[in-house]
């Protein structure tokens, strides 16, 4: 029987992540940028959100959570048909719920974009980004979510670190390093041109969890309320513990900084903030901090790499992080055989996402060239490739 206040909490929660796509990680990540690639970045958000909405109603939806194998559904709801009244096993209706998962494709491809920032030709991110969900969002969320493999075998993952963070994060990593850096890194500063900005887009991104975390336990009930108290007291750890150690390693506390501390934070505890109590939930927050910190310094000063705008180091990091402290934190299950399972569900959801990434970057790269000739990169890509500009001068 459809409840109506778990349908309108889940409603709301799915607005709050879509929002977190538009306009929270746009204007997160347009901050980061130099102004000449601005516009570059909000249009790739935007023109994600659209593309996936239609993929996820033709097959997606389907494909992760119609019966099927053990690592994709089947076609029984292909162009959404079919929905059920309810949900089964939920109080909510099947069109509610496919509507909410739908806001968690859409971010997911969204999150990798900032690996390859003001480099990389709109044609191939679109149709990497369309290439991607197919062959490893969908058949990572079925496996977990939708009742396939790993969901068999005891892996747990609230609300997308593994799904989400571990996948977008690794994948970022993979095409960092085959696209190469931008020109000038590492020795020239990349400024971003509005750190405002970004604070900003931090701030939507942390009121827009409150949907990804809480909105994941499909109910306005007491395990919506924990996610949501875990979700804030990570974040907020995490944002306090960024900027100490900004502080003790560079005697400066930025807004760039405390902004990244609050979604390391936020990407850390998204594994576990329906399964962990409010002091873990700190002691998470706080862990990934320090380990998304240092792997921030480590991927592009000590490595090398140019992820632009540190998703690996964040999400990737973050998600993973989190999906073990799960098993640690966790009251549920014996902590080895949780933990075991957590790291085969990490290890190979992550060794999928890297190796389908390298194929199908190569792949999209037959039709459409990744990489931007260097005039483009040096205009900027918002005229190069958009013929505007985020800004016009007097």
């Amino acid at each position: 029987m459809v409840n109506s206040g778990d349908t309108a909490f889940v409603i709301i929660a799915g607005a709050l992540v879509l929002f977190m796509t538009l306009p929270g990680l746009a204007l997160f990540y347009g901050g980061l940028v130099r102004s000449r690639n601005f516009l570059s970045v909000l249009l790739q958000c935007f023109a994600i959100a659209a593309m996936v909405s239609l993929l996820w109603f033709f097959v997606g939806y389907s494909l992760v959570f119609g019966s099927g194998g053990p690592w994709l559904g089947d076609l029984s709801n292909i162009a959404l048909a079919h929905l059920a009244t309810v949900r089964v096993g939920l109080t909510i209706p099947e069109s509610a719920f496919a509507m909410y998962q739908m806001t968690f494709a859409i971010i997911t491809p969204a999150l990798i974009i900032g690996a390859f920032a003001e480099r990389v030709r709109f044609g191939w991110v679109m149709l990497f980004s369309a290439l991607w969900l197919m062959v490893v969002y969908l058949p990572t969320s079925h496996s977990i979510w939708g009742g396939g493999w790993m969901a068999k075998m005891g892996v747990r993952d609230f609300a997308g670190g593994i799904v989400v963070h571990t996948t977008a994060g690794v994948s970022a990593l993979v095409l960092a390093l085959m696209i190469g850096p931008r020109r000038g890194f590492p020795n020239h500063a990349l400024l971003p041109h509005s750190p405002a900005m970004t604070m900003i887009g931090a701030g939507m991104l942390w009121v827009g969890w409150f949907g990804f975390n809480g909105g994941s336990a499909l109910a306005a009930d007491a395990t919506a309320g924990a996610a949501i108290l875990a979700t804030h007291l990570a974040a907020s750890t995490a944002a306090c513990v960024w900027i100490a150690l900004e502080w003790l390693t560079f005697r400066k506390a930025t807004s760039v900084g405390i902004a990244t501390g609050a979604v390391a934070g936020l990407a850390t505890i998204t594994p576990a903030a329906g399964f962990v109590n409010p002091l873990a939930a700190v002691i998470i927050g706080g862990a990934g901090a320090g380990l998304c910190f240092w792997a921030v310094i480590a991927t592009k000063q000590r490595f090398k790499i140019d992820d632009s705008l540190d998703v690996f180091a964040v999400h990737g990091v973050g998600g993973m992080t989190g999906s073990l402290l799960l098993a640690i934190f966790s009251p549920q299950g014996a902590m080895g055989r949780t933990l075991g399972e957590q790291a085969i569900g990490v290890a190979v959801v992550a060794l999928w996402a890297a190796i389908a990434s390298f194929v199908l970057a190569k792949i999209a790269a037959l039709a459409i060239p990744m990489r931007v000739d260097a005039e483009a990169e040096q205009n900027g890509l918002d005229l190069s490739y958009h013929g505007e500009r985020a800004y016009e001068l007097d």
